[in-house]
């Protein structure tokens, strides 16, 4: 992107004043120095437009951090070409702010490095570049703007509280029946086929003599509980900002996260669904990283969406059961909606819900769900270790 300076639009409407009347009048002196002001801008515009052999790296240390942890992005600007790249203005793009970065003068073959923090304050996705690089000419009519190196994002994760309580095994008879059982048990699930290989003390010998031939039990460790996270990231149900900020939403995606990582630290299955369709893009600016770090980066990337339905969601949990207990984390907005969830304890023998940011208390029999009333995630985690209703 180029600009003129108010110098070089000055120097123009002169030449073109000091032509005009050099020519008008027939005043030679004044026509030489109208063509000498040309020929300066003319020098400037291809002084600006060379472009310079410029070779950017750059590295964030961490690239995941928790909100509020340290990070630092280091940034090298090699000079790969022959010259010497002078009268250069650079600046690196860090999420809404720009660092500068000094190449003046860089002699070829030589690099510079520039280390400098990246914001963690909030979580999101934090894109950081591409390098701007402004190339001037000497008389300072014509700045020329070039982007160089692509874009890097860091994720900031949510906090993370420690979560010491963990909820029980459910186990399924073939009746339909649903009861919660102790760590470690390992109950009958279905019957299958003899198959080379299996143990004979795993045969059913009455239903092998029943249907003509060998059938081995199949048993499952329903002692191991399968959570599902449900996050309600609808705005409507975030209705409250600050700055522009929910803070509902952020401490539901704080207690999301020290969900998840206390499921990971104990080896229990885990899936993490949001309530509105995720975006193409994964933070504000929508730079289509992907969400290598798992659900901690799909919550460090999490939005609140205008538009989005519960329906959908609990159909899908009622229909696909993801597991046996489930977590649903709303704000204030989505309280009224309690009853449509309620209607999930018949696939999900354990549920809890998370309400942030509400006024006043939501009450403690609401649907017949355990409900877990608090002001932020650190809230949230001391109340869930005191929470015997699993």
């Amino acid at each position: 992107m180029s600009a003129l300076t108010a110098r070089c639009v000055g120097l123009l409407v002169a030449a073109v004043v000091l032509l005009g009347t050099g020519f008008r009048f027939a005043y030679p002196e004044l026509t030489l120095l109208g063509a000498a002001a040309g020929i300066a801008v003319g020098y400037a515009v291809l002084t600006a437009a060379w472009r310079p052999r410029l070779e950017v790296t750059r590295s964030a240390d961490p690239d995941r951090v928790a909100r509020g942890e340290p990070t630092a992005m280091t940034l090298t600007v090699r000079n790969a070409g022959r010259l010497r790249a002078a009268s250069l203005v650079a600046e690196d793009r860090c999420g809404d702010r720009s660092v500068p970065v000094p190449l003046l003068r860089l002699r070829p073959g030589r690099d510079t490095t520039v280390r400098y923090d990246v914001p963690t304050s909030r979580r999101g996705v934090v894109p950081v570049g591409p390098l701007r690089v402004t190339r001037r000419d000497p008389l300072g009519l014509v700045a020329l703007a070039r982007p160089y190196g692509g874009t890097v994002p860091v994720w900031v994760h949510p906090r993370v509280h420690p979560l010491n309580a963990v909820p029980t095994g459910a186990g399924r008879s073939l009746d339909g029946r649903v009861d919660k059982v102790p760590h470690g048990s390992i109950t009958f699930d279905s019957l299958r086929e003899y198959v080379v290989g299996d143990e004979l003390r795993r045969v059913h010998w009455r239903t092998s003599a029943r249907v003509g031939e060998l059938m081995v039990r199949e048993n499952v460790d329903t002692s191991l509980p399968r959570m599902v996270v449900l996050l309600d990231n609808r705005a409507v149900a975030h209705p409250e900002r600050l700055d522009g900020v929910a803070e509902s939403f952020e401490s539901a995606c704080e207690a999301a996260a020290s969900v998840l990582v206390a499921a990971y630290r104990e080896g229990l299955p885990v899936t993490l669904l949001l309530v509105a369709p995720e975006p193409a893009g994964p933070g504000p600016a929508g730079d289509g990283a992907a969400h290598d770090g798992g659900p901690l980066d799909r919550l460090a990337a999490a939005r609140l969406a205008d538009e989005g339905d519960l329906q959908p969601a609990t159909a899908r949990l009622r229909r696909e059961r993801l597991g046996d207990t489930l977590v649903f984390l709303t704000g204030p907005g989505g309280r009224d909606d309690l009853g449509v969830v309620g209607a999930l304890r018949a696939a999900y023998p354990s549920v809890v819900v998370g309400v942030f940011g509400a006024a006043e208390p939501t009450p403690s029999g609401a649907a017949g769900l355990v409900v877990i009333d608090a002001v932020d995630g650190a809230a949230f985690a001391a109340e869930w270790d005191g929470v015997r209703r699993w």
